[in-house]
């Protein structure tokens, strides 16, 4: 998929105001889980839905003065989310639910949904930044607003949802049940159907603490960047999309020995996405890499986590190979190595994580050498209707420099890549030898 092309357009903005709840809330702290406070997830991270106008619900007003009022009524059940983020000693996190409220921007946009193209997905064109205003001061990780959210309506009747969550909060999982909360009570609900449950202290480190974590967390080493990585040239990258449908993915289950062909779709377009940017980056071929997935624990737990937490319950367990094992060895071993790792994660590795993080001060996962994919197929964000319809896009509006996202479309699933731009050259034919079944070009050795 070709990057988008220029687009310049003009946004209108009221001025943002503070959305309190609707209702009466317990004035308390709350404490975030050890998984939630971690370095790791100390950021802000960004959301867009696009919806097309619906003649058949025209009269239902303004999508932002609907979603508005909607805001606030879900605030009530979700109380936390209008506090202010504060740290205790041991850099513990905890919310002072103070019920101040969230940011939320009503606008206006001279532009069409048909002019962002036939396919929303990212990389979106720089203007996205005019659908998500960042308003002055309310971007920090302490002391600052949960939410900012921002409802611009386009020329030609649609409107998009843009929303920026601390991500100490929530995971995709935790903000998409949100945001349908939100969208269930603008069409009419009195309150969620799932109602948010808080328990962060399910993903606490066992008390008293055991000598050591239980699993080596390879995620977390930390080293120096000796040798430069993708980090080391931001000024010169380049971002694209990857569109797999059924006959890409079919080409690259042909690359797999007989017993791995089942294997499912993360498995097989992760392990290619590996190989293909590590052939692209050009590390030595004893230099170690590092794949890490993200893996939503909530059903690994014995119990389950109970229905409507929205706290972060992702795990990052790392695969670690050489460099040059990943890209002359067949894709079948990429593939085994994926499934080993995602397979660590439960509910000891869950709490392994939590210990390391109150014994090494809560620190981030290794971004040297390291890619990260995520599946977003299965979040949700899709199918998130706040009176209109569902979008025509839901999902991540930016490319991190270390990660991609799986994200689902029409007949697949696209995949936004960051990379250099000569290194995102030799990655682009690396995955069309690949999908191309050319033998003798996939073994490009280093």
């Amino acid at each position: 998929m070709a990057p988008p092309q220029p687009l310049v357009f003009t946004v209108r903005r009221r001025t943002p105001e503070i959305v309190s709840p609707a209702g009466p809330t317990p004035r308390e702290i709350k404490y975030l889980s050890d998984i939630d406070d971690q370095e790791g997830c100390r950021l802000q991270i960004p959301v867009i839905q696009f919806y097309r106008r619906d003649e058949t619900k025209h009269g239902k007003g303004h999508p932002a003065k609907v979603i508005r009022e909607a805001l606030a009524k879900a605030l009530v059940f979700y109380y936390p989310m209008a506090g202010r983020l504060r740290e205790g000693p041991g850099r513990k996190l905890m919310v002072d639910c103070t019920g101040e409220g969230v940011v939320f921007i009503e606008a206006e946009a001279d532009v069409a949904l048909a002019d962002f193209g036939d396919a929303l997905h990212p990389p979106f064109p720089s203007c996205w930044e005019e659908l998500l205003y960042n308003v002055p001061g309310s971007g920090g990780v302490l002391n600052c607003p949960l939410l900012l959210i921002q409802v611009t309506r386009l020329s030609c009747g649609g409107y998009t949802f843009a929303v920026r969550l601390n991500h100490t909060m929530s995971d995709a999982s935790g903000l998409v049940q949100f945001m349908t909360a939100v969208a269930e009570i603008a069409r009419g609900a009195r309150e969620p159907s799932v109602m948010p449950v808080w328990q962060r202290e399910l993903l606490d480190a066992p008390k008293p603490p055991r000598l050591m974590p239980t699993h080596a967390h390879r995620e977390y080493d930390q080293f120096p960047d000796s040798k430069g990585t993708v980090l080391a040239c931001p000024d010169n990258m380049a971002e694209r999309s990857f569109f797999f449908g059924e006959a890409e993915i079919t080409a690259l289950r042909r690359l797999l020995p007989v017993h791995l062909r089942q294997c499912t779709t993360f498995d097989v377009l992760t392990a290619c996405l590996w190989r293909c940017r590590t052939v692209a980056l050009r590390p030595d071929p004893d230099e170690e890499v590092r794949l890490i997935c993200v893996v939503d624990a909530r059903s690994r737990f014995n119990p389950p986590l109970p229905p409507g937490y929205y706290g972060n319950a992702v795990g990052l367990p790392a695969a670690v190979a050489a460099a040059g094992d990943l890209t002359k060895k067949p894709l079948g071993y990429a593939v085994e190595v994926v499934r080993k790792t995602k397979a660590v994660v439960g509910e000891e590795y869950m709490r392994s994580v939590a210990e390391l993080m109150v014994a090494k001060g809560r620190p981030r996962y290794t971004v040297v050498r390291t890619y990260m994919v995520s599946d977003l197929k299965r979040a949700g964000f899709g199918e998130v209707d706040f009176g209109w319809g569902k979008p025509v896009y839901g999902g991540p509006v930016a490319i991190r420099d270390v990660s991609s996202y799986l994200i689902p479309s029409k007949n697949g699933t696209v995949v936004p890549v960051r990379l250099p731009a000569s290194a995102m050259e030799t990655f682009v034919k690396e995955v069309d030898n690949m999908i191309k079944g050319r033998y003798d070009r996939i073994n490009s050795p280093l």
